[in-house]
């Protein structure tokens, strides 16, 4: 699905021109905002809701890195590879575990103030496949005291300007442009083919969901951080906003993404009638608590030697088959060892969700079942968070470093977040130092076609075919896998793209058309490359292919044209 051909610019177009656009406001792009910012660079940030809606917000357990004297980089390295099950670049892990200390150090001066015990250390936590305590944290609400930080750092910086309720829709391209007039003017294939050898970003539309307008947005620069794509399932932990934006953006862009088979299912979310999924912290577990079954036995011991320690994937997968040997939906989590004060203190966040559905944690077991969590693959990045396309770059959950291979590491997300924010806002610095030497004139970008309203009739579409996606993806493409599964998925969700398309393509957008665009891109690749895969590997486990190939590769994919 492309964007709509645009028209010719208008002189009342609401155009915007900056260096740098950001897209999405959790720790990876707030970070890089701040740091380009201080480099002299205008920055504008677009977020589709406000400006504290974010995977950030949500994330409870901590940033993995090492500060304790016991712990060194080589553990965290070593448990890193370990979760990722052969498929982690060993120099990116490397790099992105030596910078951490830095980095979170950058935080802590920003104001951020991590948890500490009695004697004024930090206190450390420890979660699945970690060796060492290393999990600094604020409670059980780590990501929204991060974004706190950051959106007051950002608030008194004078460059940056904050744009909520900014839907960005399509990264455009100088190839583009260049291909579209050359169509317009009936120019030959070799000036179309000229034009893509010299392919850099110009620029984003946007849709400003209060007024219904397209706006163009001018910049050599867009740093896709828009988080993850948890919502193309049935059950997950995500916000509603994790619609994988990005990821699909930098697809159609003619960007390579990398390993989206990999979906880590968190193993513990609380299990609700609701069909809500409020994520219970694996930092409850690394404080003593226990899986067990619906005949109370603790079962994780007869999956792996670390029990309820196992990396996520090991345990998702042991939840899942003990729900099916048992016919339960779900397991207990028990953590009723430890005292009410404790867990007050130290989960206030959980306490209170828990207590909301009537459990009292430090008396009651926890019902939990897997969701969808974090979106391992993604656009494919270097360590300075550059993509396959000039001018485009990528940062946290939506991009693919090679840091968390088959399956991430507990707490590993926002430790890349932040480092990765810092190498890419040193290599746009130096992108920009570059091109700005050529004075190549910043290129034209046209205004945005409005196809005219819409049919309220036809909305049942846009409700119909989100739901069905999600449930599609839930029923096929989940924990465990088959190959006719996955070829039952890519039939239905065609069909859903169609329909879609069609949709897109005769009215005007508005956010929810959008989000399910982006879904139904994203679930596309998630299956494309679920099939390319020959093995299960880490978060990947299929049934016709059930041992691992003695050498790990990466599934990319590339739209071509």
């Amino acid at each position: 699905m492309s964007t709509p051909p645009p028209l010719t610019p208008a002189a009342e177009s609401p155009a915007r021109a900056y260096d740098v656009l950001v897209i999405g406001s959790g720790i990876a792009g707030l970070s890089f905002a701040l740091k380009v910012a201080r480099q002299g660079r205008s920055v504008a940030i677009l977020t589709k809701k406000n400006k504290a809606d974010s995977n950030t917000n949500w994330a409870q357990g901590g940033i993995a890195v090492v500060t304790a004297q016991t712990d060194d980089f080589a553990k965290h390295v070593s448990d890193t590879l370990v979760a990722g099950d052969g498929l982690c670049d060993r120099k990116v892990v490397k790099q992105i575990v030596a910078d951490g200390p830095q980095r979170v150090q950058e935080l802590i001066d920003l104001g951020l103030k991590f948890s500490r015990d009695d004697d004024g250390t930090y206190d450390l936590g420890r979660e699945g496949g970690h060796s060492e305590r290393r999990i600094l944290h604020v409670k059980d609400m780590t990501g929204k005291a991060i974004e706190n930080a950051l959106i007051k750092a950002i608030g008194r910086e004078p460059r940056v300007a904050l744009f909520e309720h900014f839907f960005a829709i399509d990264v455009v391209t100088t190839g583009k442009l260049a291909k579209t007039r050359a169509r317009s003017r009936a120019h030959s294939a070799t000036a179309a083919a000229r034009a893509d050898s010299t392919d850099r970003v110009a620029g984003v539309y946007a849709l400003d969901v209060r007024d219904g307008r397209v706006v163009t947005f001018h910049a050599p620069v867009v740093m896709l951080s828009s988080g993850g794509a948890g919502q193309v399932y049935l059950y997950t932990t995500n916000p509603d906003i994790a619609t994988g934006d990005g990821i699909a953006m930098a697809y159609r862009a003619g960007v390579e993404v990398r390993n989206m088979e990999f979906i880590q299912f968190h193993p513990t979310a609380l299990y609700s009638l609701s069909g809500k999924r409020f994520l219970i912290s694996e930092a409850v577990r690394g404080e003593g608590a226990i899986l067990r079954n619906v005949e109370g036995e603790a079962f994780m011991a007869r999956y792996h030697p670390q029990a309820d320690l196992a990396p996520r994937d090991i345990v998702a997968r042991a939840i899942d088959a003990e729900m099916k040997r048992t016919g339960s939906p779900h397991v207990w989590l028990d953590i009723t060892h430890r005292n009410a004060a404790f867990l007050r203190s130290r989960f206030p966040l959980i306490y209170k969700a828990c207590a909301s559905e009537g459990i009292d944690i430090a008396v009651d077991k926890i019902p939990v079942v897997p969701a969808a969590h974090y979106t391992c693959g993604g656009v494919a990045t270097t360590l300075a968070a550059e993509t396959t396309l000039p001018g485009l770059y990528a940062c946290g959950e939506v991009a693919c470093t090679g840091l968390h291979g088959a399956n991430r590491l507990a707490s590993n997300s926002l430790l890349e977040a932040v480092v990765m924010a810092h190498r890419g806002a040193a290599s746009v610095d130096a992108y920009l130092q570059r091109i700005q030497k050529t004075d190549a004139p910043a290129p034209v970008i046209p205004e945005w076609r409005d196809l005219g309203g819409g049919d309220q009739d036809e909305r049942v579409v846009i409700a119909h075919n989100w739901d069905e996606l999600r449930r599609t993806m839930w029923d096929y493409v989940s924990i465990q896998r088959t190959t006719k599964r996955l070829e039952r998925a890519r039939t239905r969700i065609a069909t859903l793209s169609r329909e879609t398309q069609e949709y897109y393509w005769n009215f005007s957008v508005d956010p929810r058309l959008l989000e399910l665009r982006n879904l139904i891109q994203v679930a596309e690749l998630i299956v494309a490359c679920a099939l390319q895969r020959k093995e299960s590997r880490g978060l990947h486990s299929i049934a016709e292919y059930p041992k691992k190939l003695r050498r790990a590769e990466d599934t990319r994919i590339r739209r071509a044209g």
